[in-house]
């Protein structure tokens, strides 16, 4: 199968559908950090209509469309987060209210466009993967989305929390394949389990917090791989 994973720039996923014997290839505007060759540094819409069997989209950028920084769309912050280019950060820093206001607004559009071309995309199965969508974004968002299934790391045997929601087309939803037992709250171990919440404030922080678990990527190789090639075999 081709498989393309884009906004990837750790390979995890990548490698995840590798080692099963699939095509995968990722793409980012940022480099491969495992350096692969297999990695296309660009914009992912320029590859959408590639020929893949399977897209799976893990990062894209969501701030605008999540439901936790919908305050901003209303009372903008004096600056952006790391994720943005740095002149994109000092032009803000600059702006007036009504233009941060403005930008922010745009910004939404422009992540909504972004989502929605790779949900069209001209491949038979897609994976979008997003946290809860604020109503701006989901008003402007594809009438057919369906409602994400949502899923935890530690469902896959990663002890960890980070809600993950995958809109999905063409592709089943997830099964549990080595469920673990969330530690109580206030214990050492649930502030461990909390590390990506808890990343502190830093150039690479967004690292943190966007990288895949190894045993979500596994679970999404085996299923959606597997689906994928029953599919294929069944149609011809």
């Amino acid at each position: 199968m081709r498989v393309l994973i884009c906004c990837e720039t750790s390979g995890v996923m990548r490698r995840a559908f590798a080692a099963r014997g699939h095509d995968a290839w990722s793409v980012d505007l940022l480099p491969a950090e495992d350096g692969s060759n297999r990695h296309i540094t660009g914009d992912l819409r320029d590859h959408l209509a590639d020929g893949w069997d399977l897209l799976t989209v893990m990062h894209p950028p969501c701030t605008r469309l999540c439901n936790s920084g919908v305050r901003w769309l209303t009372e903008p912050s004096k600056r952006l987060p790391e994720t943005y280019a740095a002149h994109e950060r000092a032009a803000f820093a600059r702006m007036s209210r009504d233009e941060r206001l403005a930008f922010l607004w745009y910004d939404l559009q422009r992540g909504v466009d972004l989502f929605t071309a790779c949900w069209r995309a001209p491949v038979p199965r897609v994976a979008i993967e997003n946290p809860v969508m604020n109503p701006h974004a989901r008003a402007r968002l594809p009438a057919d989305l369906p409602r994400p299934q949502i899923v935890q790391p530690w469902w896959f045997g990663e002890p960890f929390f980070k809600a993950t929601g995958f809109y999905l087309r063409g592709l089943p939803r997830l099964t549990e394949t080595n469920r673990l037992t969330p530690p109580c709250p206030g214990t050492e171990a649930h502030k461990q389990w909390s590390a990506v919440h808890r990343a502190a404030p830093g150039p690479d922080r967004w690292k943190i917090r966007s990288r895949t678990f190894e045993g979500v990527a596994n679970a999404c190789a085996d299923k959606w791989g597997w689906h994928a090639q029953q599919q294929e075999a069944k149609h011809g």
